[in-house]
């Protein structure tokens, strides 16, 4: 769990939705894990028979609160039966949508996709932090907080800025001053004002260890929220291919890296197609982005009919499916856990959850 939120923390996570550990223990012991898009009861069969003991998903199996487990509906079957086998059940969902490296990089992955960006990037996740350190003791608390992951500014780590002055205070009586006498006269000492960028999710243990390696017994901070957008993190991607292709070569070329037998799409426009939008599952909220953008085609899945109207002639709307979009979705999962525990059984579902079946 803590190798799948370093890579997509919980934070991010939309705030309707259900990530992390759903149905078991944390503390316990994982022999096996299955992956896999949808937990199913074909999914929970599938994990008892191959020895696996915990089920990491993508969707989560509970979106909202429980109030019995009898068994009414499918979800109540699951929960009751991963309880009664000792099956623990953990899902990343649109955290693993909002990171950099997730669902939309997967999908741009496949496509074969270059020069991606972020489709709508996310504001609100970014924090500066303003701390006063001794100017001999500024190397050892800017490395720690450096150690904890503060300072990263898109591709540029250990980043900061210093400005020197001078610090006033007086001590306590019963203070244990570093600089100065308790009870003492009022005391200076040359300090720098350091500033580090820090994100959301990260602040507990960047504040936890300015703390710890500070030299001061009572530490001068400040944490300010910002607005700027954090580049790193967001819906969706854009990106472009390596040569342009036509609207019908290139519907053929998401059909084929894709494997999918349908894609349902709006009107072609007689262009090349260069520029590609993508959003994994339900993407029709970002359509004016992907417009802003001036991509030439937006694929996602779960289009509504009359959502199709608003594409307007400027833009290519293909519908590849929810499922079919997000399938490759275990790779991310798979790459995860085997670059950090390599020698651990990982195993990927076989059942296809897709719930929506095609007639030809």
């Amino acid at each position: 769990m803590a190798a799948i939120e370093a890579f997509a923390p919980i934070a991010y996570q939309e705030g309707y939705d259900n990530s992390g550990l759903q149905v078991g223990d944390a503390q316990a012991v994982v022999t096996g894990v299955l992956l896999t898009l949808d937990v199913t009861e074909e999914v929970l069969d599938e994990a008892i028979a191959r020895g696996a003991n915990m089920v990491v998903a993508h969707h989560p199996v509970i979106f909202s609160g429980l109030k019995r487990i009898t068994g009414r509906n499918y979800v109540e079957r699951i929960v009751h039966k991963a309880i009664k086998n000792d099956i623990h059940i953990y899902a990343a969902h649109t955290n693993l949508d909002n990171v950099r490296g997730g669902v939309n990089a997967k999908i741009a992955e496949k496509l074969g996709l270059i020069n991606t960006e972020i489709l709508s990037v996310m504001s609100g996740t970014l924090r500066k932090l303003y701390t006063y350190v001794p100017v001999n003791s500024l190397d050892n608390v800017r490395n720690a907080l450096f150690a904890v992951g503060a300072g990263h500014i898109g591709k540029y780590s250990e980043c900061s800025f210093g400005t020197e002055g001078i610090g006033t205070f007086r001590a306590a009586a019963d203070a244990n001053p570093t600089i100065g006498v308790a009870g003492g006269a009022r005391a200076t000492a040359e300090e720098v004002k350091l500033e580090v960028l820090i994100e959301k999710h990260n602040e507990g243990r960047v504040l936890k260890a300015l703390l710890d390696n500070h030299p001061y017994e009572e530490v001068a901070y400040e944490v300010v929220a910002l607005e700027n957008k954090n580049q790193q993190l967001g819906a969706g991607m854009v990106g472009y291919l390596p040569n342009p292709m036509g609207e019908m070569a290139f519907l053929a070329h998401i059909k084929e890296k894709m494997h999918i037998g349908c894609i349902r799409h709006t009107v072609l426009k007689g262009i090349d197609i260069k520029k590609v939008a993508i959003c994994g599952g339900s993407g029709s909220f970002l359509l004016k982005d992907a417009m802003a953008a001036g991509a030439d085609v937006f694929i996602t899945g779960d289009y509504k009919y009359h959502q199709f109207f608003d594409a307007e002639g400027k833009i290519v709307i293909a519908d590849i499916g929810h499922f079919e979009s997000e399938q490759y979705t275990v790779e991310i999962f798979a790459d995860i856990i085997n670059r950090k525990f390599p020698n651990f059984a990982v195993l990927v579902s076989k059942t296809n959850t897709n719930p929506v079946k095609y007639y030809s």
